[in-house]
């Protein structure tokens, strides 16, 4: 079974994984092609690139960790699709010495603009790695989320320091570099020319729920993610969102 499709996987990336599934059935169309060539930035072990090859596209993932690309290559044999994904060892910074400028349909970064010293750098490789025509999908923590969660947690001084930080950490023992607001994602975005499709909060509620209430209510984690879906394009939630996504594209 695919990560993505674990009840507990299901709740992380049920909404990310919906808004891709369609931007790459569109993305077919307009190609002419069943079969695209997608760019997984950061991909690790596969979360999205084995179930994106699993619908027919050939996946590209770099990452820098060799154990990552070691699973990674382990479960897409798994899958069976070993033939329609490669694994390069590389990163964000220096991507261009790895893989081909131009030469995809869909390049996702998720997870990637937290941990680079430059965002709009990443930003900018991610879209030079499209075709004229292309699809990004971007995913990074949001701030928001951090902030309400530090506060629920009565952690009250290190909730005030995310919402004042640059980057939005809450202290020197917290374990992400970086955090975004949807603006902050919307315009590294729109900087590269590239056109917003749509902006999703995900893990509005998932990462608030207590987990013993997700597994022993009946139908509590059916609900929760239709909760998650309705939530995801609302303005409104983007601001306390664990994770922002933005879709763009180039026509």
């Amino acid at each position: 079974m695919s990560d993505l499709l674990r009840p507990r996987a299901s709740l992380r990336t049920a909404v990310v994984w919906e808004v891709l599934k369609d931007a790459l059935e569109r993305r077919g169309k307009a190609a002419g092609r069943d079969a695209l060539d997608v760019l997984d930035t950061g991909g690790g072990t596969g979360n999205f690139a084995v179930p994106v090859a699993r619908l027919g596209h050939r996946v590209t993932v770099v990452d820098p960790s060799p154990n990552a690309l070691f699973a990674l290559e382990r479960r897409a044999a798994e899958a069976g699709v070993a033939d329609r994904v490669r694994g390069v060892q590389g990163d964000a910074h220096g991507l261009f010495d790895v893989v081909e400028r131009g030469g995809y349909d869909t390049v996702l970064c998720h997870g990637v603009l937290e941990y680079v010293d430059d965002p709009a750098e990443g930003v900018r490789n991610a879209v030079d790695a499209l075709r004229p025509a292309g699809t990004l999908s971007l995913l990074a923590a949001g701030l928001g989320g951090a902030v309400l969660a530090r506060a629920l947690a009565g952690h009250f001084t290190e909730a005030r320091r995310a919402l004042t930080d640059p980057d939005g950490r809450w202290g020197e023992g917290d374990p992400m570099p970086r955090r975004f607001t949807a603006d902050q994602l919307t315009d590294l975005v729109s900087a590269t020319g590239m056109q917003v499709g749509s902006v999703h909060g995900v893990r509005v509620f998932a990462d608030l729920v207590p987990g013993v209430l997700v597994d022993t209510e009946p139908g509590a984690m059916d609900a929760l993610l239709k909760l998650e879906a309705a939530a995801a394009e609302q303005p409104a939630f983007h601001s306390v969102a664990t994770q922002l996504h933005v879709l763009a594209e180039r026509d």
